[in-house]
């Protein structure tokens, strides 16, 4: 395995309010070096607030977030995008740009001043766009493609930027469940081969398990619960961050936890538990 740097990446007392909604206070973390962290939780628990603050979109009213033991908002712009890759959640592309365009905006924080591009800028571009089957799509405006065509135009661009930490919110969002698979399993061998460490969020609590070596799962803007999936995903964690009872049993493809949601009209009994074999 080629590893990239490792570099430590972590938060202290951050405060993060919306006017004066606040939704984080007083959270602390950090981010394992060359894993695959999940930040899961229910809506309206901070978890993307989290990430962007981390991403440095947004400024935390207390508290600091330090890449290298460096406060991230004294990098240059050019500096930390050398370091940290981010997709925000709704990006915007610039009218009439093609998606090979704009994937080789991701090569830009690697340029010059002159912001020449090299024959590896081009190479990596070309991987960027091949790995998210976006090939096809290179001459098409980003417009004009469908909602995952478009999330992995903008995950080809990240790709394109190779950082060694890259920071993605929802990534998953719009793909169907092959897409889906598709996006996790490229990150997951970004992580394997490369070493980048890789912080995403998602919904899907299956999803985060199968793929994390390291789970947050946030409720209420706090971090409840952190750690290796088969300690953090349990029965009491979902029911506390969720408020949803469930049943947690072994992924049969995985061997990771896979949450069994219960509901009143399919209550679990002991029949209906699977039997490990």
């Amino acid at each position: 395995m080629t590893r990239t740097p490792d570099h430590s990446f972590r938060a202290e007392g951050l405060r993060v309010a919306y006017d004066s909604h606040v939704v984080i206070d007083g959270l602390d973390i950090e981010i394992p070096a060359g894993q695959v962290t999940v930040i899961v939780g229910a809506n309206a628990s901070g978890k993307s607030t989290l990430l962007r603050t981390l991403a440095r979109i947004l400024a935390p009213a207390q508290g600091r977030v330090l890449l290298d033991e460096r406060d991230i908002r004294s990098y240059s712009g050019r500096e930390f995008a050398r370091v940290v890759g981010i997709l925000p959640q709704s990006p915007i592309a610039p009218e009439g740009i093609t998606v090979a365009e704009l994937v080789a905006r991701g090569r830009y924080p690697h340029q010059g001043w002159f912001g020449r591009r090299s024959s590896d800028d081009d190479r990596i571009a070309l991987e960027a766009l091949t790995a998210t089957d976006c090939i096809e799509l290179a001459d098409r405006p980003v417009e004009s493609l469908s909602g995952g065509q478009r999330q992995r135009a903008w995950i080809a661009m990240a790709l394109a930027q190779d950082p060694d930490i890259l920071l993605l919110d929802e990534p998953t969002t719009y793909l169907d469940v092959t897409h889906q698979l598709e996006v996790l399993d490229l990150l997951h061998s970004l992580n394997r081969t490369k070493g980048t460490t890789v912080v995403m969020v998602l919904h899907d609590l299956n999803m985060a398990a199968r793929y994390a070596d390291h789970v947050v799962v946030m409720a209420g803007g706090a971090v409840v619960a952190s750690g290796v999936p088969p300690e953090v995903i349990t029965a009491e964690t979902v029911r506390l961050a969720f408020a949803l009872d469930a049943h947690i049993m072994v992924d049969p493809v995985a061997g990771s936890p896979m949450v069994v949601p219960l509901s009143r009209a399919h209550p679990l009994t002991e029949a209906s538990v699977p039997q490990a074999h």
